[in-house]
């Protein structure tokens, strides 16, 4: 066995180099804890816990181990064990050498996480509590306004602040910008005031701009903070005495051109610069009661079916930059992923249930939100029906085989339930939605046809798919649409597909994702970030950078 990848999204507590959790009923403590010399990549000491992709990463098991295995908590208080400092943000020496895809991955993932805690919050019940016990600078403080409640220690001394734009020449990148002022409201000419100055805000005036919600001395911070930890956990519905389920580490084979799991199979051609991802339907005995997922725990099907999409998409996302087109597949029994997901239906609010749809929701997610070509094909032996049909409204173009000769053989697309808005996109629009504009006639056709067994032309029709090929067509077709594919500007093909398939709605994710591709791609290439003299170049060197002052 080989290994393609270079970056692991899989991790557990007892690796952990940087984070810390403790449990007290239901109130969880996320600590931070930076180990310096525990950087992902070499080069650079991860200091004043300053952090890097590897410290995101331990972030997100992190959030799905309180998800799933400690179900009892309903807050989550995220603080330090460093002494007068909550997170200086990402580290500026791993942001000077890294490239710029790895900035912008690094960028993705880390507001992914971050979106990933307000979304637990909206749909889960799981309440935040970011404890500011020291200084808490730029992405520190992002991590401190995707929580529900801020409280900084008033010890004349701690801050907030924001000062990538006078010391770093670049934006916030994890929509620092967008939540304070689309969340927390803080008014424009403040907000101005608070993102060019380095020294950040504390105290009272931290209050009154709706930078933090409270401020404790430091007698008091630790009794304020667990008050408002029990305030938020009364909000929450999460059951008190459930079992959790334990996330055992994902069964992966790693070879030169695949990726393959249990339920997921990913397969490279770097010639054509193609990845074809194939998602399988369960097969066997499937639980229908809650004491039958129970017991199978994170081998129920769509638990462990979306743990693998997810690790493929972060693996495929980071290691295979030159793979710019996914294909999108399915195979298997459709029966068995409508009676999948007639049970997740029947026990909706069961919250390990309610979990793993969230985390379908956020897996589906990470998929529109991917710079690739997604292009799915829907062939015989495929499954494209409810969950597994949000493949098909997600990809950028989708193409069905038409087999009128042989109709035991001709794939089906089946509508059900799911596809009308249990897994949005980041923009809180069900795909079919975005798909028909949210048009009236387009969508009620849809709705009539859900429960229906669709052929090609009868998917076609409703426009639920690109094109229904002949079998004759088919495979020079599909060649040619690759091909094209390949040969277009990565770039172009990013900034369109991003426009495309977020057209009508918008909302502060899309803001912040549309932020971070328009403005702080283009401000990472830029010389006055980036150049010999730029200021993320220079920072901690001594010197002063040189900016070219011609407004562009």
């Amino acid at each position: 066995m080989s290994t393609m990848t270079t970056v692991d999204y899989q991790t557990n507590p007892s690796q952990y180099k940087h984070l810390k959790l403790a449990f007290d009923g239901e109130i969880a403590t996320l600590s931070i804890d930076i180990s310096e010399d525990g950087g992902i990549r070499p080069g650079y000491k991860l200091k004043l816990n300053s952090y890097d992709l590897g410290v995101d990463i331990e972030l997100y098991d992190a959030l799905n181990r309180i998800r799933f295995e400690h179900p009892e908590v309903r807050t989550v208080v995220v603080t330090s064990l460093k002494d007068r400092i909550f997170c200086s943000g990402a580290n500026i020496f791993m942001l000077g050498l890294s490239s710029h895809a790895w900035k912008v991955n690094f960028c993705k993932f880390t507001n992914e996480t971050r979106n990933g805690i307000e979304d637990s919050s909206r749909h889960s019940g799981l309440k935040f509590v970011a404890a500011l016990n020291g200084a808490c600078a730029g992405g520190g403080y992002e991590l401190a306004l995707a929580c529900d409640d801020i409280v900084l220690v008033d010890d004349r001394s701690s801050t907030v602040s924001l000062p990538e734009v006078p010391l770093l020449g670049v934006l916030p990148g994890t929509g620092g910008l967008t939540r304070v002022t689309d969340k927390r409201h803080v008014r424009h000419d403040l907000a101005d005031i608070f993102c060019t100055t380095s020294e950040g805000v504390r105290g009272q005036r931290a209050v009154d701009w709706r930078l933090v919600d409270a401020i404790a001395k430091p007698q008091q911070f630790a009794q304020v903070v667990r008050e408002r930890a029990i305030a938020l956990a009364n909000q929450s519905d999460r059951p008190a005495n459930a079992k959790g389920v334990a996330l055992p580490a994902l069964k992966r084979m790693v070879d030169a051109d695949r990726l393959a799991y249990d339920h997921v199979v990913v397969d490279i051609d770097r010639a054509k610069r193609t990845a074809t991802f194939t998602v399988k339907a369960p097969e066997g005995a499937q639980p229908t009661d809650i004491a039958a997922i129970e017991a199978a725990g994170a081998a129920w099907w769509p638990l462990q079916m979306a743990r693998e999409l997810d690790d493929a998409i972060l693996n495929m996302r980071t290691n295979e930059l030159d793979t710019g087109t996914w294909v999108l597949k399915t195979a298997g029994d459709p029966q068995a992923v409508l009676a999948a997901d007639a049970t997740l239906l029947a026990h909706k609010d069961h919250w390990l249930v309610r979990e793993t749809i969230g985390l379908l929701r956020r897996t589906l997610a990470r998929l529109d939100v991917s710079s690739r070509s997604l292009i799915t094909l829907i062939e015989p032996g495929s499954c494209f029906v409810g969950t597994l049909a949000e493949l098909a409204f997600c990809a950028d173009r989708t193409y069905m085989l038409t087999l009128p000769d042989e109709p035991e053989r001709a794939p089906v697309l089946t509508l059900n339930e799911f596809n009308f808005g249990f897994y949005p996109m980041v923009n809180d629009q069900s795909r079919l939605a975005r798909r028909f504009y949210e048009e009236t006639a387009p969508m009620e056709a849809a709705r009539r046809a859900a429960g229906t067994a669709l052929d090609a032309d009868a998917a076609e029709a409703l426009g639920l798919v690109t094109a229904a090929l002949d079998d004759i067509d088919w495979a020079d077709e599909i060649r040619l649409v690759l091909e094209s594919r390949a040969a277009m500007s990565p770039d172009a093909l990013t900034g369109l597909e991003a426009n495309l398939r977020f057209a009508q709605k918008e909302n502060m994710a899309t803001r912040i994702f549309g932020r971070l591709t328009a403005w702080q791609n283009w401000i990472f290439n830029r010389p006055n970030a980036v150049g010999e003299k730029g200021a993320l170049k220079v920072y901690g060197k001594g010197e002063k950078a040189a900016f070219d002052m011609n407004r562009v």
